[in-house]
């Protein structure tokens, strides 16, 4: 039984080998449209795990798939054999030769990742994917990748010198560029491998084979071809083609898809970091027509890149709140803007071509508006582009663009006429579609807009892949230029190449893999495209009753269904930002937003409604959720698993019971509000030795952690008291009104800032009104406790919705709480109070924000403030970062006229309220915070002030490096110019 074998087979791995149900479901799909559940995963830690599942994959005849990233759109990394992740230790740069231009690395090597390690010398590595911030070199291999700027740097294959492999057999070999008399020494060899050099020089020996390739395969002028196994590139080597290069097996190893061999080590050319004077030229063009010819005008020019983006595109990202700073360059409504990249040694050179770049443009009739962008902007826009994919998936509704004809090229002189075509046969299949991506090169990403879970939509994903394969045969173009040919190609393979070469195809497979272990089904072999989708056909929508309005996303399954699979979770912090933090920690594929909303959609869509929400297996996933946020930002989809993991565990307490911890954690306000009443009691109780390790304890808290103390009154006791008197004394100096909501964390235990806030706003000429209000319901939220926070919510919309407005808007300074109106609370209050919700969360935020709204509004503050000088190290809060920005944070402090701030390039702490505190979380909490934050921290100069506007983030910096940290308000608060 094979499954007695991989009992066995777990047994000798130095890695892991996971058969649960779990998992296999988390690695069922890519970021493809397919779905199918593996045997197994493989996780090995070293070489002889990879051969030791070769040597089972042989015995047993179960198929390997290799993975690295698994951002494949065609399904590569899908099957039902076992899928081998290479990213968590099979990720190692070897060797770096500056002066050779060279690097060797493991497959499971993040090209971003990789070139900043290489810009200390002047060099990249250049095919630049759109995911190149956490693919991997590896997948970039099995695909051929190319990216933005193929035009002058090619493909992945291009790069490539030598590939270190182990075959079917168990044995290994080196691939590299060989000399007419190696070639034939390796022909002589009694191996796998000797037979597979003369397997190859057989075939292209053959004068019929020749001539069959060089009539049927894509057009020499294209350069984007993947279309099938490169034989073509072959048979122009030296053994078969007079006068050219060495034989390299690379060329064909590069675009096979991990379907020949396995590859564990990678060598590859490296070339001169770009010139430094680059600008983009944003061309606006009227129509898709326009934007097709006008690539033909700019080409000419010799840019280094142009791409495309359509109208759909720009419309998403105007509602992503990531995306939408990025589209500062944007005017009018567009039909398309080409993205024209020129990279010269001097300005002279690119205010020369840029200039004549919007003459022949405009003379031609092409473009009405060309904005020129350069320096760190040029990021931003290209940051809006590489959005693409995922911006797409956040399209409302079943109906989205899709991935089936996307990756066509053809030679950049009949694009137009090609693409006039393509839009008549688009037009006779009564389907909408989106463009964007490499125009320069005759690749343009082409999206059909199809419901895939129907019937109907199923069969023309088909027809429209096979018309456009008809198409681009005409054109004499290939299928794949850049993604790869799949589970979503292979079909057609034989029709684009013709059958006689396609039966090349399959026997330069048996010759390499002659039992099929190696991701089989991909290139050769290929079974229907429409078949083992993500969602089942014509099964009908299951609607699911929530406390969260999910309407905004049709629906809580569809909101989990916002994850195309694209692995923008999977960034690391070498990359930045905040999504997604146990990802970081723990670079396991489990810990990713993506895995857990793969097994969230694979229960919910497969599960009774009952069933589903009792899961124990979705609980133990989300456990690692921070409710950080980030995805609702970073990820281009906008998935909000903050959100979708409050709403599980509401119906998942219904169900299972409450824990009493949750109760307790969730209930914080009540029990400190009874601790109030005795605080020096309970700080005592919570400091001293032997109590507060019962304490601990009894919550669950880790014992290295410190529990907060309450203040020796409360901010709303000192308010009630003190505000009245305070604003007394405005006159001269009066500005306006504001209502502070005194959050449960500021008013029990931050209670001396929650008083300098009050201060320092009425020092800045601000009278502070206050009301009686429940907690935020912030820790209701984050444990689950959804009715609890419905209640608190409603409350408060009903007691602020009447006295807020933009005159007197509602601020706060616990980024958690204050966020929480603007973001929660209108998707928490219900039907009828929902737009007085929305009204309300338009004048909510943070103290950072309201000055800086006040600053543009013409008030000068810095004479409050003293002259000292003072360097400020920021953390951002990460519920700020997902809803607003740290920039606001950044402007208030840098009111005194001498104070420096610097950002901490961190993402989240690691605390995020109670999670660091719990003891099964502590161990992941810290390595969090020790990817950035605390190491940072650690480095500052002792003068230098920590600051951070959240609570669990300072205490975490707290306990992690024994720094005191500073809310920004106290900061303030301390440069003010006091009288008296």
């Amino acid at each position: 039984m094979i499954s007695e074998a991989l009992i066995t087979l777990r047994s000798k791995l130095s890695g892991e080998l996971l058969t649960d149900e779990s998992s296999r479901a988390i690695y069922s799909t890519d970021a493809s449209a397919y779905r199918e559940k593996p045997a197994a995963v493989a996780i090995p830690k070293n070489i002889d795990d990879i051969r030791s599942l070769i040597q089972f994959a042989a015995a047993e005849k179960i198929s390997l798939i290799p993975r690295t990233a698994g951002t494949s759109l065609a399904g590569q990394v899908v099957g039902k054999g076992i899928v081998v992740d290479l990213s968590r230790h099979i990720n190692n740069i070897l060797e770096i030769n500056p002066l050779e231009k060279w690097v060797r690395v493991q497959p499971g090597v993040v090209p971003d990742e990789l070139n900043k390690l290489l810009s200390e010398h002047g060099l990249f590595f250049a095919p630049e994917t759109s995911t190149s911030n956490r693919c991997m070199i590896g997948g970039m291999v099995g695909n051929n990748s190319c990216g933005a700027h193929s035009l002058v740097y090619g493909s992945t294959r291009d790069h490539l010198i030598s590939v270190n492999a182990i075959l079917s057999d168990g044995s290994e070999a080196e691939f590299a560029a060989l000399s007419l008399e190696e070639f034939k020494a390796k022909c002589l060899q009694d191996t796998l491998e000797g037979n597979i050099y003369r397997n190859i020089r057989e075939i292209l020996s053959n004068p019929e084979n020749q001539n069959e390739i060089r009539n049927q395969y894509p057009a020499k002028s294209l350069h984007r071809r993947n279309t099938g196994y490169a034989i073509d590139l072959l048979l122009d080597s030296e053994p078969f083609t007079d006068g050219s290069e060495k034989f390299n097996f690379c060329k064909l190893i590069a675009g096979s898809e991990g379907t020949l061999a396995f590859i564990t080590e990678i060598k590859l050319n490296l070339v001169p970091l770009p010139p430094k004077e680059n600008v983009l030229v944003c061309v606006h063009c009227s129509s898709l027509e326009d934007a097709f010819n006008g690539n033909l005008i700019a080409l000419k020019l010799n840019p280094v890149s142009i791409e495309l983006i359509d109208e759909t595109i720009i419309n998403r990202a105007a509602e992503n709140i990531g995306q939408k700073k990025n589209m500062f360059f944007i005017q009018g409504r567009p039909a398309a803007i080409l993205l024209v990249e020129f990279a010269f040694d001097t300005k002279d050179e690119i205010l020369k071509t840029t200039a004549e770049l919007e003459k022949n443009m405009r003379a031609a009739g092409y473009g009405y508006h060309f904005p020129v962008v350069s320096g760190n902007e040029i990021d931003k826009v290209y940051s809006l582009r590489k959005a693409g994919l995922g911006l797409l998936t956040n399209v409302l509704g079943d109906a989205k663009p899709v991935s089936v004809i996307e990756d066509t090229a053809v030679d950049v002189q009949v694009l137009p006429q090609y693409m006039k075509e393509f839009q008549l046969m688009l037009k006779k299949l009564d389907l909408e579609c989106v463009y964007y991506a490499h125009i320069a090169t005759g690749e343009l990403h082409t999206k059909p807009v199809l419901n895939l879970k129907t019937e109907e939509g199923v069969e023309k994903f088909r027809t429209v892949a096979l018309e456009t394969a008809r198409l681009v045969k005409k054109f004499k173009g290939s299928l794949s230029g850049e993604h790869g040919d799949g589970r979503l190609r292979g079909e057609f393979i034989p029709l684009m190449i013709g059958n006689h070469n396609y039966d090349l195809l399959l026997k330069i497979k048996s010759a390499w893999d002659p039992g099929s272990i190696f991701n089989p089904g991909k290139i050769t072999a290929t079974p229907a495209m429409n078949t083992c989708l993500r969602y089942d056909a014509g099964k009908g929508f299951q609607e699911i009753d929530t406390y969260f309005d999910f309407s905004g996303t049709l629906g809580f399954l569809r909101a989990i269904e916002q994850c195309n699979g694209s692995a923008d979770c999977r960034k690391t912090e070498k990359i930045g930002g905040t999504m997604c933090p146990s990802y970081m920690a723990t670079r396991d594929e489990h810990h990713s937003t993506r895995a857990r909303a793969n097994l969230l959609r694979e229960v919910f869509s497969t599960s009774e409604l009952k069933d589903a929400w009792r899961s124990a297996e979705i609980n133990n996933i989300l456990d690692l959720c921070l409710s950080c946020k980030g995805c609702k930002t970073e990820c281009p989809s906008g998935i909000d698993m903050a959100r979708i993991k409050s709403e599980f565990m509401q119906h998942f307490h219904d169900s299972r019971g409450i824990p009493l911890k949750t109760s307790m954690v969730a209930g914080v306000d009540t029990l400190n509000q009874m601790a109030a009443i005795a605080p020096g009691i309970y700080n005592y109780l919570i400091t001293h030795h032997f109590s507060s390790k019962i304490i601990k304890n009894i919550l669950g808290f880790a014992a290295q952690r410190s529990l907060p103390k309450l203040g020796k009154t409360t901010l709303k006791k000192w308010a009630a008291k003190n505000i009245s008197k305070l604003n007394a004394r405005i006159e001269m100096t009066f500005k306006g009104k504001v209502y502070l909501f005194m959050d449960e964390f500021t008013n029990y235990n931050d209670v001396e800032t929650g008083i300098k806030t009050v201060q320092l706003i009425h020092a800045l000429g601000y009278i502070v009104l206050t009301i009686n209000h429940p907690e935020s319901g912030r820790a209701a939220i984050s444990k689950g406790m959804i009715r609890k926070a419905k209640t608190l919510a409603i409350r408060n919309v009903e007691i602020f919705k009447d006295i807020i407005n933009s005159e007197i808007p509602l601020i706060g300074i616990e980024p958690s709480a204050i966020f929480g109106f603007r973001d929660e609370y209108p998707d928490l209050v219900g039907k009828d109070l929902q737009p007085a919700a929305r009204k309300l969360a338009a004048h909510c935020m943070m103290l950072d924000e309201f000055l800086e709204q006040e600053v543009n509004k013409g008030f000068d503050f810095s004479s409050a403030f003293n002259d000292e000088k003072l360097e400020i190290l920021l953390h951002g809060h990460c519920h700020q970062k997902a809803a607003a920005s740290v920039a606001s944070t950044v402007k208030m402090l840098s009111l005194p006229r001498n104070y420096s701030v610097e950002t901490v390039p961190s993402g989240c702490c690691g605390m995020a309220g109670t999670f660091g505190f719990d003891k099964e979380h502590y161990e992941v909490s810290m390595k969090i915070g020790e990817l950035v934050l605390l190491p940072t921290v650690r480095e500052a100069k002792q003068q230098t002030v920590i600051s951070a506007p959240g609570a669990s983030c300072r205490m975490q910096i707290e306990h992690g490096t024994g720094r005191i940290v500073l809310h920004p308000v106290e900061i303030l608060w301390n440069a003010l110019l006091k009288s008296g």
